[in-house]
């Protein structure tokens, strides 16, 4: 039986308009607030139509030293142009990104997962240290 961690696909975001892109600082203050924000597409951008769409990004973080991860944001994407006259019909459209102020007292590096509605789970991961 394959385990999940098999179906998560992970590639250069500046290559690969699936995978999610972190951005937040390199090193952090202890205990101060800074935001983090997940994005797909920065450099390929991704189809945001009711055919073709990202319909959630979630991000975890690991502090550094310790076995478990810990969830700090899911942001889902609900309306990529649905209409009753049809696909891409509608005027609403949501872009799959999210922002997310947070704090920690601990180094460590996080993870963001995108789902892609017809091309699965993308990774991708960036640390940051504490100082």
């Amino acid at each position: 039986m394959a385990s999940i961690s098999e179906h998560i696909q992970i590639a250069d975001w500046k290559k690969e308009k699936h995978v999610p892109v972190i951005e937040c600082p390199g090193e952090v203050k202890g205990d101060t607030l800074f935001d983090v924000k997940v994005t797909l597409g920065k450099e390929i951008s991704h189809p945001n139509t009711t055919e073709h769409h990202i319909r959630w990004v979630a991000l975890y973080f690991a502090p550094e030293n310790e076995k478990f991860v810990t969830q700090v944001a899911r942001a889902e994407f609900n309306a990529h142009g649905e209409s009753i006259e049809g696909a891409n019909q509608g005027g609403l459209y949501t872009h799959h990104s999210a922002t997310i102020s947070m704090r920690t007292r601990k180094s460590g590096t996080f993870h963001a997962l995108a789902y892609c509605n017809i091309h699965g789970l993308w990774e991708s991961t960036k640390e940051i240290k504490v100082v």
